[in-house]
């Protein structure tokens, strides 16, 4: 998925009210930017660091800018967006790039399902159960090489897993997929430690039926595509 707007290098002031961030662009002007990430984003907000932003000239946006990528120091990239993920597996879904799901013959998004839920995906095709599956972008990472989901507490993660465990116990297949938007890990674990709560309910879900999929990104200041599956701890 290429960005629809060439990137800029840009500095980060600061990040607040979660989905704000005050930056400098390489020509000295200040700007705020859109942040489209409602985590902690630990690790990845600290003043000075080097952003990318997408600018827009879209008249239904009061900012003109998008927060969209974290480049660190070894030449590795965090997407930061957490629409991105949705986006770019849609593609890769509808293209039968993700092996275990390429059966499916049909891609539907934002389907409503259980109580006041939307899946991201319902794919479906003939003879198969029909395959319920969640994203979650994953962007922490507190050792080398390893990426970790969540970043802070998720009580609507913990509902999505329940969620799936329903469907698994209808009759249907569950998928929770976990999209690592970094280019610096191999290795994916849940952090127990932030959120205990979602790390027991995941533990109850994979105990219905719930499957799990870890799968990095490949990302550049210039697209993010899904990349190969990653091995989870």
């Amino acid at each position: 998925m290429r960005f629809a707007t060439p990137l800029l290098p840009a500095t980060l002031i600061k990040r607040y009210k979660r989905f704000l961030a005050d930056c400098r662009l390489e020509d000295g002007r200040e700007i705020t930017a859109h942040c489209a990430n409602p985590g902690s984003m630990m690790g990845l907000a600290e003043p000075g660091m080097r952003i990318w932003l997408e600018p827009n000239d879209d008249p239904k946006k009061k900012l003109k800018y998008g927060w969209r990528l974290v480049e660190h120091a070894d030449g590795h990239f965090t997407g930061v967006d957490t629409s991105v993920p949705n986006r770019a597996l849609r593609v890769a879904l509808e293209a039968g790039e993700i092996a275990e799901l390429a059966a499916y013959s049909t891609v539907r998004a934002e389907v409503k399902y259980d109580q006041n839920s939307r899946i991201d995906f319902l794919l479906s095709g003939a003879g198969l159960p029909d395959c319920y599956v969640e994203v979650k972008s994953v962007t922490l990472s507190r050792q080398p090489g390893l990426a970790e989901f969540p970043d802070s507490v998720t009580a609507r993660g913990a509902k999505h897993l329940r969620a799936l465990s329903a469907m698994v116990e209808a009759g249907h297949r569950a998928v929770m997929l976990y999209l690592v938007q970094r280019t610096d890990c191999t290795r994916f674990a849940l952090a127990d430690d932030i959120d205990p709560t979602y790390a027991a309910e995941f533990a109850a879900a994979r105990g219905k039926g719930v499957e799990r999929l870890v799968y990095g990104t490949s990302i550049t200041s210039d697209y993010i595509a899904i990349g190969g599956r990653l091995r989870a701890e």
